[in-house]
């Protein structure tokens, strides 16, 4: 019997902190990944981000706490270049053009964050499957959460624009 492709689950990435730890949303973002894994027939898991100020990338931090977690090294493919929501889907998108990914591809994130990293994706040409969140807040105070939802308004419209006008300039990917 022929194996399943393979899904891809793009986790993406928050600071880290400056002990070189995660972050309460960079853990919660990775447990949510795990435990989606867990129940897929045959995942592999891109972490994403890249380093900042001397500390290890976001991506290390995150393939070091799923290989904690039981995933194995082989399972997880690394992106460390992408400086932001916008850098990632652009370099996960290569990643798996690389591979010959053709299938769909699900998105790990906090709640706030997820409508945008799912509608770039869509942008860049691949069928999305939402990751379910962390049950946890991203942030733990009101104004905090609220100053997050009020940044992704902002950003959603941005970065659609942005992605629109890059893609004129490549093919799109494959579904």
């Amino acid at each position: 019997m022929a194996r399943r492709p393979r899904l891809p689950i793009v986790i993406f990435g928050a600071r880290v902190r400056p002990d070189a730890t995660p972050s309460r949303t960079l853990r919660h973002r990775v447990e949510a990944a795990a435990v989606f894994a867990r129940e897929c027939e045959n995942p592999f898991l891109i972490p994403t981000g890249c380093a900042r100020d001397g500390l290890p990338s976001e991506a290390r931090v995150m393939a070091d706490l799923l290989v904690a977690g039981g995933v194995a090294p082989d399972d997880i493919v690394m992106e460390e270049t992408a400086r932001d929501t916008l850098d990632s889907v652009r370099a996960c998108s290569q990643i798996l053009h690389d591979r010959g990914h053709v299938g769909p591809v699900a998105i790990a994130t906090s709640a706030y964050h997820l409508p945008r990293c799912m509608m770039l994706m869509s942008l860049a040409g691949w069928k999305v499957i939402p990751v379910p969140p962390p049950p946890h807040p991203a942030a733990r105070s009101l104004p905090r959460r609220w100053f997050w939802r009020l940044r992704e308004v902002a950003a959603l419209p941005w970065d659609a624009l942005l992605m629109v006008v890059r893609r004129g300039h490549r093919p799109a990917s494959r579904d």
